[in-house]
């Protein structure tokens, strides 16, 4: 399976990452992908970026170099209400929104309130994607989000970076449990790098040999087409022409 796209990338604006827009689009041919996603973090993000530069990707152009682009964020959930760090406002002019739990940003709790929190959080109507589920530090119960996701219509990350250090240690087995429930209940997954240098852009190694391993359906996995991804948000009300 040939992925072709990578939503879950950090530029020098998340404040921990090292590369520019531009060396990802630089990169982005020689790894086959044809379209990338911009995602910094959210302000609530130590050292994030201001929320006028996730309000300002509308100057980015819809094509750099041959490259598609989409204007996204990775929100960060700062209550067990599911509350986030970005408005309606901006959520409003972008093309996707990634929610996920940081523990600088929100203080883990028992499964069962870490779940509260995810699945509040999936209630947002803007709020696209979950990213890294898997994360051991926000233990869940992993069958009742993915039937939440199913529920709410959302895409479930798995990321690579997650299989990588020590960041996120045990991190394979809780994402097999979640790719099995997500093979189960027909949920939409997307493979993301988390790339905060631009020489992991695409690097799915991990998480595609995860999603193979556990036989998630081709119809299901979203890095495989542009147009089912951007069908899928054009259907939840964004406005996205190449």
């Amino acid at each position: 399976m040939d992925f072709i796209l990578d939503i879950h990338l950090h530029t020098i604006a998340s404040g921990h990452a090292y590369s520019t827009l531009m060396e990802y689009v630089n990169e982005a041919p020689s790894r086959g992908i044809k379209l990338l996603g911009f995602s910094d973090h959210g302000p609530a993000m130590p050292g994030g970026p201001h929320l006028f530069h996730i309000g300002n990707q509308r100057i980015l152009p819809r094509l750099i170099n041959g490259v598609k682009i989409l204007r996204g964020v990775e929100a960060n959930v700062i209550d067990f209400d599911g509350k986030i760090d970005i408005p309606e406002t901006h959520l409003d002019e972008l093309d996707y929104a990634i929610a996920s739990l940081h523990d600088v940003c929100l203080k883990p709790r028992s499964d069962i309130e870490n779940t509260k929190a995810i699945i509040n959080a999936m209630k947002n109507p803007r709020i696209d994607v979950i990213g890294h589920p898997g994360n051991p530090r926000f233990p869940i119960l992993c069958k009742e989000f993915v039937e939440a996701a199913a529920e709410y219509n959302k895409i479930i990350e798995i990321n690579n970076s997650s299989f990588e250090g020590k960041s996120r240690e045990v991190s394979d087995v809780i994402c097999q449990q979640i790719a099995e429930y997500a093979r189960e209940y027909k949920v939409k997954v997307i493979s993301g790098s988390d790339s905060h240098f631009f020489m992991s852009l695409g690097n799915f190694v991990y998480s595609k040999k995860l999603i193979e391993k556990v036989g998630i359906e081709k119809e299901y996995i979203m890095n495989l087409s542009i147009e089912k991804l951007v069908s899928y948000l054009n259907e939840k009300g964004r406005n996205i022409e190449f």
